[in-house]
């Protein structure tokens, strides 16, 4: 029996759509999962919409779109205090002056000194149904955007990655291509009509899913989760591919290398200042470092490239379990950098040590001033997916919302198969009240559907009338008993009268008295 359409699940589930699902190439050829487009004026309409980058915050109409006219704010709205009576096209009422913004609409703001989140939370406030941040600095190389004498151009298209207070926004936004956003800005000044379409597509899924969890070993999350999550990653087996990353900071691009090339971040870097993590007990003199987390990051990434290659890497699982219970304790923060420990870790998770100390080294090292060709590598596609906030985590490419928790990863992953596709661990658990509880223990307490009970359990609503069976019995017992004990006492008060009374007293009189006697009407 089908308990459940995966489509319907994952459209309501807080993701963003799966960056090959909405399989529409701009005039770049860059692959994205939603569309921009002009549909006023007609002949500014693009075939494949126009260049945009999606913010990593804000809740998309998954399937859906924002079609409404544009308005230009004429200001990068850092400011709270919003005027919806300014900005293009003019909107004058009969005093003369021009009235607020008429709902809905799209709202075009400028790329500005504040954040993404700053901006949009300022327009979602004012009633925007959703942005387009217009961009003021061209990508260097690009032909199509010449950038202006004496400004400079980016390297790379920025990202508009959540500041880390952007959970209170539910308005979509995208970043416009300055070449583009300065034509929209010309027709809203004058006085032209501009209707914008922001859509997203839902996910394409198949019979695989794909996930990953960006981390650190010194977060809460980066210590409990792992170890909360290896039965799931098990029992979905091969239906699914598992990818960790650690999270570390670019120690040249946050000064951590000075002029004279030395490290200006002390403990907190390896490589002389080029890789670095924040110190988790804020005490450079004491405790795990900031260098500690980087290695033990390395060194992560290194056991499950050896072990994790069927995507499922329960070793590596087991060593985070039985380094976080062994070397990452309060008592003593000596033991989080201790090889001994680490050592013993690996012994109980079945890791070869030297194997792991090898692949640290291959890569470069992490004492010498020179690049570590992992780590180098780990802050190219931290950039590339734009991680700000950990912890972070992907299903088939697509960001989850909201606090990351075994629930939440668990139905995000199920949801992102093709319906009838799904393991039997989803069929199972994926709509049990207690996920984990369902995982570990093979079914879910409550649920008899098929396929959902071990031979050997008992479901909720057998153990129930069962228990009423019982119940009624024992009731159906207890007053048979009584009627019994009630009838015999009759008897012996009979029996008693009897030896005082006459033998030939009259019948009727006799059975009179009796009846009164044991409290019975006769």
């Amino acid at each position: 029996m089908k308990m459940y359409s995966t489509a319907a699940l994952f459209a309501a589930s807080a993701l963003l759509a799966s960056p090959n699902a909405f399989s529409m190439a701009n005039d770049d050829n860059v692959r994205v999962s939603s569309l921009l487009q002009i549909h006023i004026p007609h002949n500014f309409t693009k075939l494949n919409g126009y260049k945009h980058k999606e913010a990593l915050f804000g809740i998309p109409r998954y399937g859906g779109s924002i079609r409404q006219n544009v308005y230009y704010a004429d200001s990068d709205l850092c400011d709270a205090n919003v005027d919806t009576s300014k900005g293009y096209p003019e909107r004058k009422g009969k005093d003369g002056k021009n009235v607020p913004w008429p709902t809905p609409f799209i709202l075009m703001v400028d790329r500005g000194y504040c954040t993404f989140v700053a901006k949009v939370r300022n327009a979602q406030r004012v009633g925007a149904s959703g942005v387009i941040v217009a961009d003021n600095t061209c990508v260097c190389g690009d032909s199509k955007c010449p950038p202006t004498p004496g400004s400079e151009c980016e390297s790379r298209e920025p990202i508009m990655a959540d500041d880390g207070s952007g959970s209170d926004i539910s308005i979509p936004s995208f970043l416009m291509a300055k070449e583009d956003a300065n034509v929209v800005k010309e027709l809203l000044k004058a006085k032209q009509p501009v209707q914008m379409e922001m859509a997203w597509a839902l996910p394409s899924p198949d019979n695989h899913v794909r996930y990953e969890l960006w981390t650190t070993p010194s977060t809460r999350i980066g210590k409990n989760f792992p170890r909360q999550f290896k039965e799931a990653a098990v029992a979905l087996g091969e239906h699914a591919s598992f990818q960790p990353y650690m999270y570390i900071y670019d120690g040249q691009a946050s000064g951590c290398i000075g002029l004279d090339g030395s490290n200006q971040c002390y403990n907190l870097c390896t490589n002389n200042g080029r890789y670095c993590a924040t110190d988790p007990d804020n005490n450079l003199d004491y405790g795990v470092s900031g260098a500690d987390v980087v290695k033990e990051s390395l060194r992560r990434m290194c056991v499950w490239e050896h072990y994790g290659k069927d995507g499922i890497g329960v070793q590596w699982w087991d060593y985070v379990r039985e380094f976080t219970h062994r070397c990452d304790t309060e008592d003593d923060p000596e033991y989080f950098k201790d090889d001994i420990c680490v050592r013993d870790a690996m012994a109980h998770s079945g890791v070869d040590f030297d194997r792991i100390e090898s692949c640290i080294g291959d890569s470069g090292g992490l004492d010498d001033d020179k690049d570590n060709g992992r780590l180098k590598d780990l802050l190219t596609k931290k950039d590339d997916r734009g991680i700000v906030i950990l912890p972070s985590a992907f299903v088939n490419g697509s960001p989850l919302r909201g606090e990351l928790s075994f629930s939440v990863m668990f139905k995000a992953i199920c949801a992102g198969y093709l319906e009838g596709t799904e393991p039997d661990v989803c069929a199972r658990c994926a709509f049990c009240p207690d996920e984990r509880m369902c995982v570990t223990n093979g079914y879910c307490y409550g649920d008899d559907r098929d396929g959902v009970m071990p031979k050997d359990a008992v479901s909720n609503r057998t153990f129930k009338v069962t228990l009423l069976a019982v119940v009624a019995l024992f009731v159906g017992l207890g007053v048979i008993y009584r009627r019994k004990q009630r009838q015999e006492l009759r008897d012996q008060v009979r029996d008693v009268l009897a030896s005082y009374m006459l033998l030939d007293e009259d019948d009727e009189t006799a059975g009179r008295v009796v009846g009164r006697v044991a409290g019975v009407g006769v």
